[in-house]
């Protein structure tokens, strides 16, 4: 499996990893995230969404279900955090964002995996024992097109991470931003 597995040290780092994938995002793509309530989901997003050149801040779409963003692609940012029930998720007709003409990323994605399309980016978030600020954060590719997703991130990233493109597990280097 080419599980890749990172570690941020801060939001802005969780923000910066969220700008690579959105730089690399394409037509179609669908990021499942998975992680307790404030583990840095949104700010991944956000992240996404600066990647994909829109100038809005994206905002937790918690009570609206879906917000949109415009850039390079559409960024369709699903949230089920308020979502209780599998017949809720099913009934919501997200198909036209999934095969739509832009990205879609959905947080509280556990709640949906019954659903929700097999081949996806699965990310997970989570704390990081004994530090505040720290993230585990592992991505794994579900189908073909998201082994050659996560291969050109580490390819990408091999300057930013601890890593190489042939490891599986890095640290983000703390000197890099958005900028």
């Amino acid at each position: 499996m080419n599980l890749l597995k990172v570690k941020s040290h801060s939001p802005e780092q969780t923000q910066l990893l969220g700008n690579y994938l959105g730089k690399l995002a394409q037509r179609g793509d669908i990021f499942l995230l998975v992680g307790d309530l404030g583990t840095g989901k949104t700010c991944l997003v956000q992240g996404m969404a600066y990647g994909l050149g829109t100038k809005e801040y994206a905002f937790s779409p918690s009570f609206v279900i879906v917000r949109e963003y415009h850039g390079r692609l559409p960024l369709y940012h699903v949230d089920f955090y308020r979502l209780d029930h599998i017949g809720e998720i099913a009934d919501l007709g997200l198909e036209e964002y999934f095969y739509g003409d832009g990205v879609s990323v959905v947080e509280w994605a556990e709640k949906g995996l019954q659903v929700l399309p097999q081949n996806n980016l699965l990310i997970e978030l989570n704390y990081v024992s004994n530090c505040e600020t720290q993230r585990a954060i592992s991505l794994k590719p579900r189908g073909e097109h998201y082994l050659e997703l996560v291969k050109q991130l580490k390819s990408t990233l091999s300057k930013v991470f601890n890593c190489h493109p042939e490891q599986s597990e890095g640290s983000l280097d703390s000197s890099r931003s958005l900028s």
